[in-house]
């Protein structure tokens, strides 16, 4: 029987799983070539599916990235082009609020990182475990009323039970084995109530499940199998291009969390190995949900998408953390796969520039239900079903970092930097130099292409409250914001989510 909006009937829609993982590099796949992590389980889920070789944030943190996610919605729209916490997360239209209007059952478990923290941004049920928030902490002593994993692992290991309380930070590079049963720790706990909700589900409507893992985001801690598989391999020295000397100012190397540094060989190799090692065990509690969805015989009618909020540099050109608009920082690895109703080609891998906004429509269209007019993403179905065609000329990005605005667009192919301070540009060729270590900006040969890209961002700036663009040339010296003045203006008359 057909629904009321003429879609496909409740029962014959897909079930619909978006993992998202916190601070995954797009290069950390071992089916991406990436010559230390292996992940076979997220390496057999693409070559079932379509994986997407140039997906981005384009506001590489934690908070504006999932604004995005969660709305379709560029950061200009969404008002939030860096991070800032304590702002209500009001949108009209939400991804998981269209999944319930439309009759499914939604539930998020893990990260959500909004505000409130108790905001359901649309979900009907949301199980929370935001990692190790210092804004929240402080304005809730009794972390269990915003944190359910907080309060489970009291009820597993005693009052004094805390995820943190093996002392390494949530944005430092000190890493170590985690100190508690495997079983407690976060990753596993996020899959563990995945399973319980397949088994309590309401089996006569489909699903919208929203499975938010909080690492590979520090602190470091994987079990001591994934921790000790990594920490004496050999790993390859990390690029660095002759361009990054101009970080130097910012240098602070012995700081545990410093966004720029070149820390000693011992620091870095564990640091990778702790981060690599989350990686290996998200994977394999992936493959643990999989097999949860094939033991109830859900997984041929349900649609999996496996994406993160943004990247780490890693230690790539002395940097480190998020923020970056280059390519450790920025892109993302995005696989899809579905139904083989839905013609999702196996193995493909898909070359057009994508972003984070793109994942809402793409859902909604994998499930049969109508895109909301007004959001800035675009369904990547086609693509994954063999397209070809541009996804868009260009996407832009940018995000405050060392008292400047990042500000970057890309095609995939080539990239273009602009930093606020005192009017920096870079170009990279991707095609060519994928790990950027030559800056292209300085070279006559490429003159023509640099003017390109730099009217493309008068043109996408011209009307930006910061004064970046006057529509004919790029401002530097304007003082950058984390929050667009409309969306912190709108917080006296919160929109209802539907």
């Amino acid at each position: 029987m057909p629904s009321e909006n003429g879609s496909k009937s409740q029962t014959s829609r897909p079930n619909v799983v978006l993992i998202c993982v916190d601070q995954w590099r797009g290069d950390c796949l071992s089916i991406d070539g990436h010559p230390v992590v292996q992940t076979p389980y997220l390496d057999e889920l693409a070559l079932t599916g379509a994986r997407f070789a140039h997906a981005y944030a384009a506001t590489p943190s934690c908070v504006p990235a999932r604004a995005t996610l969660f709305t379709g919605l560029s950061q200009e729209h969404t008002g939030r082009v860096g991070y800032q916490d304590g702002i209500p997360f009001d949108y009209p239209t939400s991804l998981a609020g269209e999944f319930t209007r439309h009759g499914y059952q939604t539930q998020a478990i893990g990260k959500l990182h909004v505000y409130p923290e108790r905001s359901q941004v649309g979900f009907q049920n949301v199980i929370l475990h935001d990692g190790f928030l210092h804004f929240t902490r402080r304005n809730y002593p009794d972390l269990t009323e915003v944190d359910d994993y907080a309060g489970w692992l009291k009820e597993q290991l005693g009052p004094d039970a805390d995820d943190s309380n093996h002392g390494i930070d949530c944005n430092s590079y000190v890493a170590r084995p985690w100190d508690k049963p495997e079983r407690t720790h976060p990753t596993t706990y996020i899959t563990m109530e995945a399973e319980k909700f397949l088994k309590r589900r309401d089996p006569r409507k489909p699903f919208f499940l929203y499975l938010s893992y909080h690492r590979p985001h520090p602190p470091l801690d994987p079990p001591a199998w994934a921790f000790e598989q990594y920490v004496d391999a050999e790993m390859p020295e990390p690029p660095v291009g002759e361009w990054a000397s101009m970080y130097d100012q910012y240098a602070q190397k012995r700081h545990p969390s410093s966004l720029v540094a070149e820390r000693d060989p011992a620091v870095a190799q564990r640091a990778r190995a702790g981060y690599y090692g989350h990686m290996s065990h998200i994977d394999t509690q992936v493959h643990r949900l999989v097999q949860a969805l094939t033991s109830r015989k859900l997984l041929d009618t349900t649609v999996i998408c496996f994406v993160s909020d943004h990247g780490d540099m890693l230690g790539d050109h002395h940097l480190w953390r998020k923020t970056f608009p280059y390519e450790g920082s920025a892109r993302v690895p995005l696989i899809l796969t579905g139904p083989a109703s839905l013609d999702i080609v196996p193995g493909r891998v898909c070359e057009q520039a994508v972003e984070l906004r793109d994942v809402m429509p793409t859902l909604l269209d994998c499930a049969g239900l109508p895109v909301p007019d007004g959001l800035d993403g675009v369904s990547l179905l086609p693509v994954a079903q063999g397209s070809d065609a541009p996804v868009r000329d260009y996407l832009h990005g940018e995000h405050p970092n060392l008292g400047e605005s990042m500000q970057w667009l890309t095609d995939g192919h080539e990239k273009y930097v602009w930093l606020s301070g005192i009017g920096t540009e870079q170009l990279f060729d991707l095609d060519n130099d994928p790990t950027e270590l030559d800056d292209l900006a300085a070279d006559p040969a490429h003159a023509d292409r640099l003017a390109l890209w730099r009217q493309r961002l008068i043109d996408v700036l011209a009307d930006r409250e910061e004064g970046f663009s006057d529509g004919t040339r790029l401002i530097p010296g304007r003082t950058p914001k984390p929050t667009l003045d409309f969306l912190l203006q709108r917080q006296e008359e919160p929109v209802a989510v539907r």
